[in-house]
């Protein structure tokens, strides 16, 4: 029950980054060739780096459903684009995507014996690193430069369903709490602009 529910997810997840990455593409009025490249950049990067750290077969590589999902989930945006899609659409499809997914990088880490931090860090990874490398293609500045709280909802996620998974809670209640608390601190910095406090050099000095 557990593996399937972890594949349901990592689906899940793969499937809205690649939406997010294929509204990415619309955004920039690209052609349906570019709408899959970024659905399956985003889709798959924050995994792929996962698993070449954790020295796991590489997910995507092992099974060719997530390219399908990818491209399915491009055409199906590309096709659809003009009607009535918004233009808040983007930043939520990331939101859920990245709890989700903070969950199933955790998830895969600490079920190969992964040291329980390293595990939290995988699943910050997982989540976070796909939306860079989309925003870097489409030349966007990165969310990580907004000062929005973005790889923070992440690590909550993250850290929760690893915390919960060692005291014994049930893999689903783990996840689903891990992600609504994740999604809530995403949401907080989406809709009522929550960032961390920037930092502040002393008076009259330069930090450079």
């Amino acid at each position: 029950m557990e593996i399937s529910l972890l594949s349901v997810l990592d689906y899940a997840g793969v499937a809205t980054f690649a939406a997010s990455g294929a509204l990415m593409a619309a955004q920039k009025r690209q052609d349906v060739v570019t709408f899959i490249f970024f659905a399956a950049i985003t889709g798959v990067g924050g995994g792929t780096l996962r698993d070449l750290l954790i020295g796991a077969p590489v997910f995507w590589v092992q099974d060719a459903g997530y390219v399908i999902v990818c491209s399915v989930a491009a055409i199906l945006v590309y096709l659809t684009r003009g009607r009535g899609v918004h233009g808040q659409t983007l930043l939520w499809l990331d939101a859920v995507g990245l709890c989700v997914y903070a969950c199933v990088g955790a998830a895969k880490a600490l079920s190969l014996g992964v040291d329980p931090v390293i595990c939290v860090v995988m699943g910050a990874l997982t989540a976070t690193f796909g939306g860079i490398i989309r925003d870097v293609l489409a030349g966007v500045p990165s969310i990580l430069l907004s000062r929005e709280l973005y790889i923070t909802p992440a690590i909550v996620s993250a850290s929760v369903f690893v915390t919960l998974r060692l005291l014994g809670i049930d893999w689903t209640w783990a996840s689903g709490i891990a992600v609504a608390l994740g999604f809530v601190v995403r949401a907080g910095a989406i809709r009522w602009k929550w960032h961390m406090p920037a930092f502040q050099p002393p008076a009259g000095r330069d930090p450079s």
